[in-house]
C-alpha cells in the first residue's frame, strides 16, 4: 500500500493527505476554512496554501465566521501587508464577504453537504480523478448564486475531496479504506 502520488514526501502534504485531506468534515467553521483555502488556492500550488495555513488561522482568528464577517478596511489593510498571507485583494474581500453570507446561513453545512455525491467512483490511477463534477457544478452554481465568490466548479471539487463529500484517495493509498469507513 502506498500513498497518492500527489503527496509526494514533503512532510507538510503527507501529514494533510495522511491525517485530512478526504475526512468527513461538518463543523461550519471547519467547512468555512476549507473553502476559504481552496479559493486561495486558485492560481498557486497547493503546498503554498499549506505553508502559509498556520499563519492564516492566525492571522483570520481561527476563521470565526463572525469576526471575519466584521473584519473591514483597517484589517485588510493589514492582511494585504502581511507577507505571510496570501496577499490577493480580491481573494481576502471575498473570505470577507463570504463569511458574511455563512453568518445568514444556519444550515451552511447541511447545505453544502447537500451537494455530495451519494456514490462516488472508485479511482486506480490519479489520472483518473476528475477536475470538476455534475455535483461541483451544481455546487458552484448555488453557492454563486447566493453571492459567494472564488467558488467556481474546480475549487468546489476541490473542497469536496478536502472534506470528505468524496473519497479520490486512489485504490491502493493507505487512505482509501479508511475514509471510504468514514464515509460510510
Amino acid at each position: 500500500m502506498a500513498r497518492c502520488d500527489w503527496c509526494g514526501d514533503d512532510p507538510i502534504y503527507v501529514e494533510y493527505h495522511d491525517s485530512e485531506w478526504g475526512v468527513p468534515v461538518f463543523d461550519r467553521e471547519a467547512l468555512f476554512e476549507r473553502l476559504v483555502l481552496e479559493g486561495m488556492q486558485a492560481g498557486l500550488s497547493w503546498i503554498t496554501v499549506l505553508r502559509k495555513r498556520e499563519h492564516m488561522r492566525e492571522r483570520f482568528f481561527e476563521f470565526d465566521i463572525e469576526r471575519l464577517a466584521d473584519s473591514g478596511q483597517s484589517e485588510l489593510e493589514s492582511w494585504l501587508d502581511d507577507a505571510g498571507l496570501i496577499r490577493n485583494r480580491a481573494k481576502l474581500i471575498a473570505m470577507i464577504d463570504n463569511a458574511r453570507l455563512v453568518r445568514e446561513r444556519s444550515d451552511f453545512a447541511e447545505w453544502l453537504w447537500s451537494f455530495a455525491p451519494r456514490e462516488a467512483p472508485v479511482y486506480l490511477s490519479r489520472s483518473e480523478v476528475p477536475a470538476e463534477t455534475g455535483e461541483s457544478k451544481l455546487m458552484s452554481k448555488a453557492l454563486k448564486s447566493a453571492g459567494f465568490r472564488f467558488v467556481g466548479p474546480t475549487i468546489c471539487y476541490a473542497f469536496m475531496q478536502s472534506v470528505g463529500m468524496v473519497n479520490d484517495h486512489v485504490a491502493d493509498c493507505i487512505r482509501f479504506a479508511p475514509c471510504q469507513e468514514l464515509r460510510a
